[in-house]
């Protein structure tokens, strides 16, 4: 077996290509004063939590499943991968932190993810661990050759056996159990996760206060999350130092949001296009934007007619009001006068 030793730091998003599955286990280490297990994890489906692991019990306690899944995990296979990677959260908090505790939390993570490609081929397998925020090494496996990066918090020879031991666990227990349980949780959840939900998108166009606009290229509902949104200008894509937003959002109904903008002038004329291309689309879709050097105009306009109705029927009412006001007063004037004159005849004629 090759393994490449490469002592950096590499930041890479755990994520699977398109049309492919992952199965994946997120853990965390805490030691300190906390409300928080000491030990935990989480086990997911692509995007779909599958379960928890309840770190009092030992156990493992399935969420969100509708059908029997006792038998997608191997039990023993589950008992051996908690029990070591617990082991590897204590020995690494003993090296890196002397195994002494602090006033703060000291906090140790590590996910495992494993794949499955779209034609059914087993894919590639990552363990990455962190501590205190940063990532400290990353194992990958594929193709039966390993490739490490990490930092040097430990000497090379120290490093040695731990990545012999990493090498015999990766292939004959890890890879083929998590291959095994991510094709076993596919048979039972498979049309969760591979359902398509077409995304309802729009080109909008919002005035600015100092007679600009923002173009705002927005997708939403969709599932499942992966999907290209493209902002065109005159048919070219705009520089993505251009663009603001990108950010995948989660829906509350399990469905996935994306908004991508752009700030542009007033005096701009150019033509721009929102382009979406998704797993539930048979053909890319485009839609153009035309801008209307006007439409910051043109949208104050409705708010100032609905403005000056307003004064007309405030001002018309108010108007009404004072001349039904004097009209009562004149007529309460009248009746005091009349009242006062028949008093002064009654009294001429008693006397």
């Amino acid at each position: 077996m090759a393994i490449t030793l490469i002592l950096l730091v590499l930041f890479v998003p755990a994520v699977t290509s398109k049309g492919s599955h992952s199965l994946s286990l997120h853990a965390t280490y805490i030691k300190g004063n906390t409300l928080f297990p000491e030990y935990s994890y989480t086990l997911m489906l692509d995007d779909v939590v599958l379960g928890l692991f309840n770190s009092k019990t030992w156990t493992y306690v399935p969420r969100g499943n509708t059908t029997d899944e006792d038998n997608v995990i191997d039990p023993q296979h589950l008992h051996t991968v908690s029990k070591n990677m617990y082991d590897d959260f204590v020995e690494r908090w003993i090296v890196m932190d002397g195994g002494n505790l602090t006033g703060s939390l000291q906090v140790h993570q590590k996910m495992v993810l494993c794949e499955l490609l779209n034609n059914d081929k087993p894919g590639q397998m990552m363990t990455r661990s962190a501590s205190k925020g940063l990532t400290t090494d990353e194992l990958r496996y594929l193709d039966g050759k390993f490739y490490y990066q990490g930092t040097s918090y430990v000497t090379q020879q120290e490093l040695e056996p731990y990545l012999e031991l990493s090498k015999f666990f990766h292939e004959n227990v890890y890879y083929p159990a998590c291959i095994n349980t991510l094709k076993n949780y596919l048979k039972k959840r498979g049309n969760q996760v591979n359902r398509k939900v077409k995304p309802r998108f729009k080109l909008i166009q919002k005035a600015k206060l100092d007679g600009g606009s923002r173009v705002s290229c927005l997708a939403t509902g969709f599932y499942p999350r992966h999907i290209n949104l493209t902002l065109f200008r005159d048919g070219q894509p705009v520089s993505d130092h251009e663009i603001t937003g990108g950010d995948l959002l989660p829906n509350g109904d399990g469905t996935y949001q994306m908004r991508k903008s752009l700030e542009i002038s007033r005096a701009d004329t150019h033509t721009y296009t929102c382009s979406v291309t998704h797993l539930s689309l048979d053909n890319k879709l485009d839609i153009d934007l035309e801008f209307d050097h006007s439409e910051p105009f043109k949208s104050l306009i409705p708010s100032v007619l609905i403005v000056l109705a307003l004064v007309l029927v405030f001002g018309t009412g108010l108007i009404i009001y004072k001349c039904r006001r004097r009209r009562a007063v004149i007529a309460s004037i009248k009746n005091d006068y009349s009242s006062a004159c028949t008093s002064e005849e009654n009294m001429d004629a008693a006397s």
